[in-house]
């Protein structure tokens, strides 16, 4: 009976080796399984010794790493698709006729559209390049020099030699943090600009506003639309005898568009400078500064009204809806700015080195399940030779 049970564990402990041999061979470091002795007893038993090896926990955080690479270059995409989806819809808007203008009709010598006409915008006292270059440039401007005086005030006032001065994005791209926020902050503006720019060209083709001074650019001729003898009202656009590009102009002003870009630009920038600048002593420097730039985007829009430009109307629904737009992507997406510290505390990777971005749940390969049933089956075998063994022993 003895040399049965030997025999049969040598054959178990030769399966085994087998099932290693094969799992080192296909590079799988996974499962080792040995056989284990209790102390004190005079029963043995197999078991399953499962043991991470370095190799295992090597190929394991590859694994995660490249899952992570693929998700964060999955939202990258997105999020460019998206970026390029809005800029592509701006310039349809702003520089093609594939969103045709509302035309909307005016009453003869009505003196709501009889204002002077001072010239195209490039004469104004505000022109478009100007302000167009403004609210592109001194956002971006202020932003990028405020993050690098903050980043380099927390960079020379920590231990450089103990910390690491990089974040973890998504546990497998590694980013400079001044990179990292300057980016955001600038990206969610530029989108928001964009977005600004296509909800006001949106409004504008619309609704066909008139300008105040659409009728001096229009020049109707009043004697052919039968304008002598009563008010009357003109709905078709044959109308107008002027220069076509000026009338199409006129045509567009509600809301005003220079309104919500300057309203956006100064409310976004100031919010920024109200939520990141912590330092001592701007207490007072700060909200001069953010009602100073409020200050320039309402006499945009004053400026707009005293030139003939807009009216009232159009500056005020401008103002609402660069101030929703501004608020909407201050609050709810860079969340008051309030992103990760420049510098941590703590070493980044400590935190995430063994947090993986997404945990999936381990499928077994085929070979795996086939190993673990020999090896169950040989448990089964040698428990059932125990038990024979136990039971004719018990019978002498």
């Amino acid at each position: 009976m003895f040399t049965y049970k030997r025999t049969y564990l040598n054959e178990i402990e030769a399966r085994q080796q087998e099932a290693v041999e094969t799992l080192n061979s296909l590079r799988c470091p996974r499962i080792v399984t040995g056989l284990i002795t209790i102390e004190g007893s005079s029963e043995s038993f197999l078991a399953e010794k499962q043991t991470t090896s370095p190799e295992y926990m090597q190929w394991s955080k590859e694994r995660h790493l490249h899952r992570s690479r693929w998700i964060i270059y999955s939202f990258v995409l997105i999020e460019l698709v998206i970026m390029a989806g809005t800029v592509m819809l701006a310039y349809y808007f702003e520089y093609t006729d594939t969103f045709n203008v509302h035309v909307q009709g005016f009453f003869c010598y009505d003196n709501s559209y009889t204002k002077p006409y001072l010239g195209p915008e490039e004469s104004s006292a505000i022109p478009p390049a100007l302000l167009y270059a403004v609210v592109a440039g001194v956002p971006t401007l202020v932003i990028t020099v405020t993050e690098s005086i903050l980043f380099l005030l927390q960079y020379t006032s920590k231990d450089l030699d103990s910390r690491e001065k990089t974040i973890a994005t998504g546990d497998c791209c590694y980013l400079n943090p001044l990179v990292r926020r300057t980016f955001r902050f600038l990206g969610v503006y530029t989108f928001g600009l964009f977005t600004t720019d296509i909800f006001v060209n949106a409004g504008q083709v619309v609704t066909g506003n008139l300008a105040p001074h659409f009728l001096t650019v229009c020049k109707p001729n009043y004697t052919a639309l039968g304008c002598q003898q009563a008010l009357r009202f003109i709905s078709h656009q044959e109308a107008c005898t002027g220069n076509e590009d000026d009338i199409l102009r006129a045509r567009k002003t509600f809301p005003s568009k220079e309104a919500a870009l300057s309203i956006y630009a100064a409310l976004y920038l100031a919010m920024y400078i109200t939520c990141t600048v912590k330092a001592k002593g701007t207490r007072l420097a700060k909200p001069v500064l953010s009602l100073g730039l409020m200050c320039l985007a309402l006499l945009t829009g004053i400026n707009r009204v005293a030139e003939y430009r807009n009216h009232w109307s159009d500056v005020i629904a401008g103002f609402i809806i660069g101030v929703a737009i501004a608020t909407f992507l201050v609050v709810c997406v860079v969340h008051n700015f309030k992103g990760k510290l420049l510098l941590s505390e703590n070493p980044p990777q400590d935190i995430m080195a063994n947090a993986p971005m997404i945990n999936l749940p381990r499928v077994e390969s085929p070979l795996e399940k086939y190993i673990a049933s020999q090896i169950w089956g040989a448990d089964r075998g040698y428990m059932a030779v125990e038990q024979d063994y136990q039971e004719s022993h018990r019978l002498r």
